[in-house]
């Protein structure tokens, strides 16, 4: 069974500049990421889809390949995941290159780590699902979100207000790190989600989305205690 990661760093960024290659803890973002689909040894490939010249010489510095950039569609603001990852497969089957398994990686994930993708993969292999997504447990139950109506504070979910916590169902959502998904289910549903997906549940310690320069900051402290210290693996 043939595997591809694929790993996504466009050169643009509006909320944090040349975000995917910002120093984290002493290098480079997208070097984490980078290290540890290389490190894994599950792939048959690695490369990154760009389209910065900028990027792609980190990429290869550090053991991505980049046999191609991205298209000007694909580069835009209103480009999805999705379409990168079509034109990744499209180019490569051109070349006479298939994969059964493509691995859709974020440049910005420095809580990833061969020994994580090791195990996804395992467990991806052993599911017979179409695709696996990490998640993690929201750390207050959604059920109990508020809005306001009128200026008043109501709960969105009035049936749940008498529910002890621990009695509510335990929801997920998606750590923006990784996907591995069989190549055909995603050109069927054109998503790395697919309706025969399995979850890979990790916890809060491991997780940090990186939307603005707090969440940055607060994602070095995290790594600092949770990775460098050996705390999380």
């Amino acid at each position: 069974m043939s595997r591809i990661a694929i790993i996504t760093a466009r050169g643009g960024s509006k909320r944090i500049p040349k975000k995917n290659i910002r120093e984290f803890c002493g290098k480079p973002i997208i070097v984490y990421s980078i290290e540890a689909v290389v490190s894994s040894g599950v792939f048959d490939e690695v490369m990154v889809s760009t389209d910065s010249e900028e990027i792609a010489g980190i990429a290869i510095h550090y053991g991505a390949n980049v046999p191609f950039f991205r298209s000007p569609s694909t580069s835009s603001d209103f480009a999805t995941t999705a379409d990168v990852l079509c034109e990744v497969i499209s180019e490569y089957e051109k070349t006479g290159r298939y994969f059964d398994v493509l691995c859709c990686v974020y440049p910005t994930a420095p809580f990833l780590t061969a020994g994580k993708l090791k195990s996804a993969m395992i467990e991806f292999e052993k599911s017979n699902a179409d695709s696996l997504m990490p998640v993690v447990r929201f750390s207050f139950p959604p059920q109990r979100a508020m809005v306001i109506q009128n200026g008043k504070l109501v709960y969105q979910y009035p049936e749940f207000i008498k529910f002890r916590s621990q009695d509510l169902m335990p929801l997920y959502h998606d750590c923006g790190q990784f996907y591995i998904c069989q190549t055909k289910a995603f050109k069927e549903y054109k998503s790395v989600v697919t309706p025969n997906s399995v979850p890979f549940i990790l916890s809060e310690e491991e997780v940090q989305d990186i939307d603005n320069l707090s969440d940055w900051i607060l994602a070095e402290e995290k790594y600092k205690t949770f990775i460098l210290k050996g705390s999380v693996k």
